[in-house]
């Protein structure tokens, strides 16, 4: 595979010895569970949060999730990067102190900006998790146990999305919501005495530069974007800020692109997209992620608005597909070790594609079998493609751009989240489901706001289905990666 001159001057240090499989996966799976729990736990206890500084539930207190994001999308990229150069060891040490010194000031904050600020931190802290643990994972396992090893790290991210609601309703219910963020404190510390104490030092020599002009013009495309995307639906996608947001992001993206075009060693080396796998494997991962995310908001409006289920009963009704996740993610990446990626990935597509529709066909008097069926079918789909996915991209780059492998994974999917997230909510919202959806919970038995609701949720999930039918086109067209 072409690889720049800037990408020939890496040379990476052998794979550390000494530290065993398992104890690599029990370090990086306990960082990733943290910061991906951090994640989702957070969203229950705004209401907690917003009654504490006395602000109303909206884009003020939002900013305590939006602000996370932003900081971890604008960054991973940067900080795959930064790991292919120094080690992979030290910039995860460094982003669970950074991650567990930003709990610490998010659980004292004493006020709604010291909060957000702190989140700032705590967001850089878990992008250096979240872009290293991939590579951390490939590198502590044998090379034909790559999709197992990936196929565990989308368990341990299912694992914390089902865990979160739950986590979240007991502290909030019987402690402070700032426990929340103290609990990762003590986990956070132990983590960061693990991995010095377990992990061998895995430090790369390199003569190139690093692209510091590229990083922040790279951060201020990914933060400008992901800002976009967060309140768009909020302010109004005609708004300045909106407006203004979306123009930084096109001029510091062309600024960037020129910049690595002609930088002796770019962050992203753009040879890499010349290796088709690489690059269909890369717009899959978005396709799916645009699929599926925004589903994580519209079917619990279907649920508490339309059916008028409580908060408690739709986590319960939607704990599925995470379930789903957690036991097929580990099986789909070893299957991936065996037959290859291709073919598996792309049933996995087509079955998300194919729960979505089922989802796109509820209505206000569908049975729990009927609701439990459609999760049940996405979620094998996702599980089926993500682990071998991944497996597919991170076997396509050579090892010295592995951090840079693992950072596009995790960007696509944030990227991909906020994208379908705006998607959805503004094809629901033209369509007339939002206003319905309000109106509902005044007048419960008017038939007409009832099919006004449906109209739009179903179009928006027609929508994201169209989107996975896409990923199964992008995921045939990267070609064959069968394993010897």
């Amino acid at each position: 595979m072409p690889v720049s001159r800037g990408v020939a001057r890496d040379r990476p240090a052998a794979q550390p010895r000494g530290a065993s499989k398992w104890a690599v996966f029990a370090i990086v799976g306990t960082g990733v569970f943290m910061c991906t729990l951090d994640s989702s736990i957070v969203n229950l206890s705004l209401p907690a949060i917003a009654a504490r500084f006395g602000a109303p539930v909206g884009p003020e207190v939002e900013l305590v999730i939006i602000a996370y994001l932003v900081v971890i999308a604008s960054t991973l990229l940067v900080a795959g990067r930064l790991s292919d150069r120094v080690g992979r060891r030290p910039i995860w040490i460094a982003g669970l102190l950074i991650f567990t010194a930003g709990s610490a000031l998010c659980g004292a904050a004493p006020s709604l900006g010291v909060l957000v600020g702190a989140r700032v931190v705590q967001g850089l802290g878990g992008s250096l998790l979240m872009a290293v643990s991939p590579a951390m994972l490939i590198a502590a396992f044998p090379p034909g146990e790559r999709g197992r090893a990936l196929g565990f790290n989308a368990m341990t991210v299912a694992a914390a999305i089902t865990a979160g609601p739950v986590l979240a309703g007991l502290i909030t219910a019987h402690a402070s919501w700032r426990w929340i963020f103290y609990v990762n404190v003590p986990i956070g510390l132990a983590g960061a005495i693990a991995t010095s104490l377990v992990l061998p030092v895995d430090r790369r020599s390199s003569q190139a530069r690093f692209d510091i002009a590229g990083a922040a013009l790279l951060g201020l495309t990914l933060a400008s974007l992901t800002s976009a995307l967060s309140i768009g639906n909020d302010v109004g996608w005609g708004s300045p800020c909106i407006l203004g947001l979306a123009a930084t992001a096109v001029v510091a993206a062309g600024l960037f692109v020129i910049r690595e075009l002609r930088f002796e060693a770019p962050l992203i080396d753009h040879r890499l997209f010349q290796n088709r796998l690489f690059a269909w494997a890369v717009v899959s991962l978005v396709l799916s992620f645009l699929a599926v995310y925004a589903t994580s908001f519209l079917v619990p409006f279907y649920f508490e608005q339309l059916r008028g289920f409580s908060v408690g009963k739709t986590g319960l009704v939607l704990a599925v597909s995470p379930v789903v996740m957690v036991v097929v993610a580990p099986i789909s990446g070893t299957l991936a070790d065996r037959f290859g990626t291709r073919w598996l990935a792309a049933s996995g597509m087509t079955l998300l594609c194919g729960g979505l529709l089922l989802f796109a066909r509820l209505d206000e008097t569908s049975s729990y079998g009927a609701v439990t069926v459609p999760q049940l079918v996405a979620a094998l789909g996702m599980a089926l493609f993500q682990s071998p996915n991944n497996s597919a991209l991170m076997g396509a780059v050579p090892h010295d751009r592995q951090g840079v492998a693992s950072g596009m994974i995790a960007t696509g999917r944030t990227v991909g989240q906020s994208v379908s997230i705006a998607i959805g909510g503004a094809v629901f919202a033209s369509c007339g489901g939002a206003s319905a959806g309000r109106a509902i919970l005044h007048r419960r038995d008017d038939p007409g706001l009832a099919a006004a609701f449906l109209h739009g949720y179903r179009w928006a999930l027609i929508t994201c289905a169209a989107f996975a039918a896409l990923g199964v086109v992008t995921t045939l067209l990267r070609g064959s990666d069968r394993r010897r």
